[in-house]
């Protein structure tokens, strides 16, 4: 999809940024028990952002490293990792890849393919502009913060158990967050 509508987003520069891992991060939350959230980390393969004069025509591109799930819990990680939930083994990675950029109510909207466990499902990402910026060594740097809501279910992840009380052990909606830092990448 391309919007034809130019916006303007101080500090933006057209090219193409590539992630800068050590300063970012992909987090989930889910509930557990229906009464608390379980928080956890991926790790970010790569992504790379191609920027065109226009930032509603941006594409991205994002690979994360499933087995890298931390939740700070060894054993419920090792099950997460197995064929219950993401089954490493045959699927190591998570995709994400734009369809199209939009600017609707004030807010950027990031609609792309997610593919978890070999399941390719739409999503769309709020994206916030952290904004941009040089570091001390010249490069130049942009963050944002991109997050969406998900049925895990959607993805083939429908390991559940029940409880006594009622309910069940894991929710069914997820929220992911990607915590980005990229880098224009010089000519």
């Amino acid at each position: 999809m391309t919007d034809t509508t130019t916006i303007d987003v101080p500090g933006y520069k057209a090219g193409t940024w590539v992630l800068d891992p050590s300063h970012s991060e992909v987090t989930f939350s889910v509930r557990h028990m229906m009464i608390s959230k379980v928080r956890g980390t991926f790790g970010v393969k790569s992504a790379t952002i191609v920027a065109p004069e226009n930032p509603l025509e941006a594409t991205v591109e994002a690979h994360v490293d499933v087995a890298s799930i931390d939740t700070k819990d060894e054993g419920r990680d090792t099950h997460l990792r197995s064929g219950d939930f993401f089954d490493v083994e045959n699927h190591p990675s998570m995709t994400f890849v734009s369809t199209g950029t939009r600017y609707e109510g004030g807010e950027f909207l990031v609609d792309g393919d997610l593919t978890i466990r070999g399941t390719t499902k739409p999503a769309t990402f709020t994206l916030e502009f952290g904004g941009f910026g040089t570091d001390p060594w010249g490069n130049y740097k942009a963050g944002a913060t991109a997050t969406t809501v998900i049925d895990r279910e959607d993805f083939g992840l429908t390991w559940n158990a029940a409880l006594e009380t009622g309910g069940v052990l894991v929710g069914k909606d997820v929220t992911i967050s990607l915590d980005l830092q990229g880098a224009l990448q010089q000519s």
